[in-house]
């Protein structure tokens, strides 16, 4: 780190002596600018490792600092120093390309963290077998995929929360794992939990711990999420899940970086890069009152989409043979072909369980193939369900109880979707007149159609 070179921009001369100071005795040099111009200029001249810039700047902001290098000097990260609770701020920063920032009065240990974090960005560690294997469960030459991959990799070299959201199935801790495991953090922890898996009354618990005695049961200390994702990644899956007590809880932990656990008496420094997801659309839930506003903006300083698989049905001559690979290495078996006919009866499937349901099917098949080829037979896709009437009066024919099992919430989805699709047709398009056939108040159509993307 000794040849490592930090520029400072502060129209503070003590802020820019006390940073000066602290980098020093981390064997890094610096240097000082206290405009934006001058900032600029030293820039382009001298490309420093990392930039440190106050927002308030005599001839300008530091957002503009943050856009001009993002532009010009990509590889340069950039770290915001904000005024204490400026939430809005922080946040701004962070979508204008700010690697991480930091609040006034500031915190030494804080930011020695952040600015080893942002050196470790331009190394490039060989990924290990694990991130391998993650990487190759992201193949495709889709446009929405090879743009994925592309968000993905620019995602990795910030700290901003991200809000990765699909179909149930498509990868989203995929995803997840991806950034972590491409950025500053990837040597340490990524802690994945769902969200809504957890029994409410343990969840407090289980994401800040507790300590022994704090309640019946209670028989040793324990550590909480946060904690064992120290310096790392804490990926919150189905985060739409949380309860609205659990929610408010979150955002202090967020907002101080810092938690309380269960029967403590004071709180604990957090240093974590969070990730969420959801199938949900996260906007809807707040609009129904089932989520946060404050904590929608404080997770999704950028969203995310994993498409679906059926989006990119071209992919599926790439995939099938990776997947049939990891199938086979884990039962010690040779890896069959695909008859033309099963790949062509795959292509022809909508795959409402996506990838995850593809490899379920990959895996039947291999199982029931009896030669080294599989056919399209051994596939044995999930029954979809049948149309239901346009009259939507009355309940949907053909239903199949079992096509359900295993993926309950896109099935009901999928009926859902139907029958709102054959009700906004037969009102031609009219919501007013679609709400009042289904029976439901307008606001409650407008939420479905939201959270089922048919909105448009």
């Amino acid at each position: 780190m000794s040849s490592q070179t930090v520029l400072i921009v502060d129209d503070e001369p003590d802020i820019r002596e006390l940073l000066g100071i602290t980098l020093s005795r981390m064997g890094l040099n610096s240097l000082s600018a206290a405009t934006l111009g001058d900032a600029r200029a030293k820039v382009a001249q001298l490309r420093p490792d990392l930039c440190l810039t106050d927002m308030r700047l005599p001839d300008g902001n530091g957002i503009s600092l943050v856009e001009y290098i993002q532009q010009e000097f990509p590889d340069i990260p950039v770290a915001m120093i904000t005024a204490h609770g400026s939430v809005e701020t922080a946040i701004a920063a962070l979508k204008a390309g700010a690697f991480d920032f930091i609040s006034k009065p500031i915190e030494l240990e804080r930011l020695r963290n952040l600015v080893s974090s942002a050196l470790r960005l331009n190394d490039t560690p060989a990924q290990s077998t694990e991130e391998s294997e993650e990487s190759s469960r992201l193949l495709g030459n889709a446009p929405q995929i090879v743009a994925l991959r592309g968000k993905i990799s620019k995602l990795a070299r910030s700290q901003a929360p991200v809000h990765i959201y699909g179909e149930s199935g498509v990868g989203k801790e995929v995803v997840a794992r991806l950034i972590h495991s491409n950025g500053p953090r990837a040597a340490k922890p990524f802690i994945a939990v769902n969200c809504g898996a957890i029994p409410h009354e343990l969840m407090e618990s289980e994401f800040f711990g507790h300590l022994k005695g704090s309640f019946t049961g209670a028989t040793r200390d324990k550590l909480g999420l946060f904690q064992a994702a120290e310096g790392g990644t804490l990926f919150l899956d189905e985060v739409a899940d949380l309860p609205l007590s659990m929610q408010v809880k979150l955002l202090r932990a967020i907002q101080e970086k810092a938690v309380r656990p269960v029967g403590g008496s004071e709180e604990l420094g957090t240093d974590v890069r969070l990730l969420s997801a959801t199938h949900k659309n996260l906007a809807a839930e707040v609009a129904a009152g089932y989520f946060r506003n404050d904590l929608y903006y404080r997770i999704n300083v950028i969203d995310l989409q994993v498409p679906s698989l059926r989006e990119r049905l071209e992919d599926l001559p790439v995939l099938v043979p990776a997947l049939l690979s990891r199938i086979c290495d884990t039962v010690d078996m040779p890896i069959p072909t695909l008859a033309p006919a099963a790949m062509t009866a795959l292509q022809a499937y909508r795959f409402p369980g996506n990838v995850r349901e593809l490899e379920n099917i990959l895996e039947r098949a291999v199982a029931l193939a009896e030669g080294d080829e599989i056919s399209e037979e051994d596939l044995q896709f999930t029954p979809q369900p049948a149309p239901l009437r346009t009259s939507v009066g009355g309940r949907g024919e053909g239903l199949d109880v079992e096509a359900a099992f295993g993926n309950l919430e896109a099935y009901l989805e999928d009926i859902e979707r139907q029958i709102l699709s054959a009700a906004l047709e037969q009102c031609r398009w009219n919501k007013t007149a679609t709400a009042k056939l289904l029976g439901v108040s307008f606001r409650s159509l407008r939420y479905r159609l939201q959270k089922l993307q048919l909105d448009d």
